[in-house]
């Protein structure tokens, strides 16, 4: 079987973060920074790009695709998001096409796209998502570079 480990040393990685519901955001950004850090990633291998919202977040996935030059090419991206439940439908519609736009940039482009985008029913469960040990943005950053290093290895074999 082959399985591989968040190791980041020599990968160049890309993250989106959303910048509506702002302090969860920030937390996902602050938890994905620290996995990264922890496992090796270089600063000068990290592009981080702010959005205004969950749903930009596909459009600026692709855009660091597109104009990155095959040397530099991206070996993960990492989309960091809060959608919360309100009293309208338009949860459903910004939370569906965000992540179905973080698929479509993964099966167009071959590259892993980690979901951290939080689809929480209350502001409470974003806020405990996206803070100490419970942080999907450390899981975000996490499986970004395990995916990074499989692509890697089946490359190989």
């Amino acid at each position: 079987m082959i399985r591989q480990k968040p190791e980041g040393k020599g990968l160049k990685v890309g993250m989106v973060v959303s910048r509506f519901n702002g302090e969860i955001t920030a937390g996902l950004l602050e938890g994905a920074m620290a996995a990264l850090a922890r496992a090796g990633v270089d600063k000068k291998d990290l592009l981080v790009a702010s959005v205004p919202g969950a749903w930009e977040i596909p459009f600026a996935l692709r855009a660091m695709l597109e104009t990155r030059k095959k040397k530099k090419r991206l070996d993960c991206l990492i989309a960091l998001g809060a959608v919360i439940r309100g009293e309208t439908a338009h949860f459903e519609y910004v939370s569906a096409g965000a992540i179905e736009g973080c698929a479509a940039v993964e099966r167009e482009y071959g590259v892993p796209v980690a979901l951290g985008i939080l689809t929480t029913e209350n502001e409470s469960q974003a806020i405990s998502r996206s803070s100490g040990k419970d942080n999907k943005g450390i899981e975000a950053a996490e499986a970004a570079l395990e995916m990074a290093n499989l692509a890697r290895a089946l490359k190989k074999a």
